[in-house]
């Protein structure tokens, strides 16, 4: 795992396309812009690449399916601590702010190990829906 502003890799150069346009892992990154203010900063996601965004909260214990997707690669942004995620045999807890890419067909999932709920902010690059799940292991007998 490389970090780099923040952002955890965890492949090299893949290539995504989104409506016609191919990105790069790099490309996509490097459309992230970060305004300093007066009051603080934001930053800006390329949200013209996602099929979907979503603020993701975690229950504290609970956890997602070990799951790939065939059809998208998937971006977080952590919003609060007490969140372990594993990414192809990797699991580390990361730290707000953090970003992390998935490319499509790495197995991931997340767990709730805080003592309160935890966010997370996704974007899905890639035509996609919720159909495109593939669970490999799952709390709730949905394998």
């Amino acid at each position: 795992m490389r970090k780099s502003g923040g952002i955890s890799a965890l492949n090299n150069g893949r290539v995504v396309s989104v409506a016609g346009k191919t990105w790069s892992e790099k490309e996509l990154k490097g459309s992230i812009r970060e305004d300093i203010r007066p009051w603080g900063k934001f930053r800006v996601y390329p949200h013209g690449a996602a099929s979907s965004l979503k603020i993701i909260t975690v229950n504290p214990g609970a956890s997602a399916s070990l799951q790939y997707h065939a059809l998208r690669d998937e971006f977080w942004v952590i919003l609060d601590s007490g969140i372990e995620v594993t990414v192809n045999g990797k699991t580390w807890r990361p730290e707000a702010n953090e970003e992390i890419f998935i490319p499509r067909g790495a197995e991931h999932r997340f767990r709730g190990v805080g003592p309160k709920p935890a966010r997370f902010m996704e974007l899905w690059i890639g035509a996609s829906s919720e159909g495109d799940i593939v669970r490999i292991e799952d709390d709730y007998g949905r394998t």
